[in-house]
């Protein structure tokens, strides 16, 4: 945050607190760097209320239809088989632009509020009232990882923070026995690019997602492989403490030390917490059976999505789950429907529509919606045009970044609204588009942060989660 330059010994000091910085902490850090005098001379904003404390990210790896989930186009329907009208050349991944082709899921009015989404989804249509649906994303390429990037972390390019690790590194956490940020892997591959979707980037090393896998070791090397006495263990803890802290008083301001310290401090929590966290055995059959873990299909999201809620509950701050991994290979892992978009689209929905609602569900019935976020995207859309050659009807859709949706849930939001529209074939964004910046900072303004002043000076500039754009989406606001 601006001002954060000027404190070198504070900063210092909160990097190393085990605690983070805290809500309350937070608004003071901000306020006070407020209070210093910009170098544009312009007025600092003052901060907005939050109202959530605390965010769920879902993200759908490889480009969701926009067309065959929640933009409804009947257009489609009656110039289905038709080539595209008018003389715009699209400009999309494989350059391949077959005929249109209509929604292969009925669109339905749904709820009280009567937001449309497709069959696609049957689970998630029933709380189409707590969703807030933006029809007019748009992004600024059509190749993956990058547009990976982009919606992870705001640039295209690799090696800067994602947006958990610039929530966790402005609000921290509320426990001192998890991590603030924590990454639930698909379990069928991790995405393209790995790590660098939920790296801390330049941000002190501390606020880099925790990846936790399946199975009884959900943390890589958190336990020993073989038993070792308790004792032994802690005063050889002791005396990597003395030496790495003699480490740090020789060479000041080392962060890749000071995060390494705290992980240390944090794993030997963890061995504790972990455990604890990842067993289901208090949660009723009627909660498990919620959340799809009675189905094989469902069963590996839907702990995900209960873990979540279990990660929330004791103070995590930011959850990430991937639907999808890696692109290529047969079947694909992920939301690429080039090939057949019906059949890939069909096998990915049966994986999270259960758990995914499930998740609202319990969160609403627990009282912690109001004041969690919850963000359903994807890195693009695709095309409402099959693709395939000139005058043929193929079975796939291609990547589309002019107009595609994604939708929130949960505090601060109007429920059962949709923003923005994409033109009548579902192509582009045709009013109130939406960018990854614009929806970065609509994301911190919830969260109670001004995206212009959650700032870190890095290579001479103050760095931002996003850069120098990015107007709040007021308009799904409550």
């Amino acid at each position: 945050m601006r001002g954060y330059r000027s404190w070198p010994h504070r900063r210092h000091f909160l990097d190393f607190s085990l605690s983070g910085l805290g809500a309350a902490a937070l608004h003071g850090l901000l306020n006070g760097a407020n209070q210093r005098s910009r170098a544009d001379g312009a007025k600092p904003s003052p901060h907005p209320v939050a109202r959530a404390k605390r965010a769920i990210h879902i993200c759908l790896v490889g480009g969701l239809s926009q067309v065959d989930s929640f933009d409804h186009k009947p257009e489609l329907d009656r110039l289905h088989g038709k080539p595209l009208p008018g003389k715009d050349k699209p400009e999309v991944f494989f350059n391949s632009v077959g005929l249109l082709r209509k929604s292969e899921w009925t669109f339905r009015r749904r709820g009280q509020s009567g937001l449309w989404v497709s069959d696609l989804f049957p689970h998630l249509a029933t709380v189409a009232d707590e969703l807030t649906v933006i029809r007019s994303m748009v992004a600024d390429t059509p190749n993956h990882m990058p547009a990976m990037f982009q919606e992870n972390t705001g640039f295209q390019s690799n090696g800067f923070p994602s947006l958990g690790s610039w929530l966790s590194y402005g609000l921290g956490n509320e426990t001192d026995t998890l991590p603030t940020f924590v990454v639930l892997p698909d379990s069928r591959s991790l995405p393209n690019g790995d790590s660098s979707n939920w790296s801390s980037g330049f941000l002190p090393a501390r606020h880099q997602g925790t990846l936790l896998g399946g199975g009884p070791q959900p943390i890589r090397d958190l336990f020993a492989t073989e038993a070792t006495d308790p004792e032994r263990e802690r005063t050889a803890l002791r005396l990597l403490e003395t030496i790495n802290r003699r480490h740090l008083r020789e060479h000041d301001d080392n962060g890749l030390l000071l995060a390494r310290m705290r992980s240390y401090e944090l794993a030997a929590r963890m061995q504790s917490s972990i455990p604890e966290v990842t067993r289901f055995t208090g949660e009723t059959e009627e909660t498990k059976n919620l959340y799809g873990l009675d189905r094989p299909e469902t069963m590996d999201c839907g702990r995900r999505c209960l873990l979540t809620r279990r990660l929330l509950e004791r103070g995590v701050r930011f959850v990430q789950i991937y639907s999808g991994g890696a692109f290529g290979g047969q079947p694909r892992h992920g939301w690429d429907g080039h090939e057949n978009n019906l059949e890939n689209h069909a096998n990915e929905a049966r994986l999270i529509d259960q758990p995914v609602a499930g998740l609202i569900k319990d969160l609403k019935r627990r009282g912690m919606l109001d004041d969690t976020l919850i963000l359903f995207t994807s890195e693009f859309g695709r095309t409402p045009f099959a693709q395939s050659g000139s005058g043929t009807l193929g079975l796939g859709r291609d990547h589309n970044a002019t107009g595609f949706s994604v939708w929130l849930a949960g505090g601060g939001l109007k429920h059962g609204h949709a923003h923005g529209e994409t033109d009548p074939l579902g192509w582009k964004a045709e009013s109130n588009p939406v960018t990854w910046p614009d929806f970065h900072a609509t994301v911190l303004h919830l969260l109670g942060i001004d995206h212009r002043s959650l700032t870190f000076y890095h290579n001479g500039i103050e760095r931002r989660l996003t850069n120098v754009h990015g107007e709040v989406v007021r308009d799904i606001l409550a």
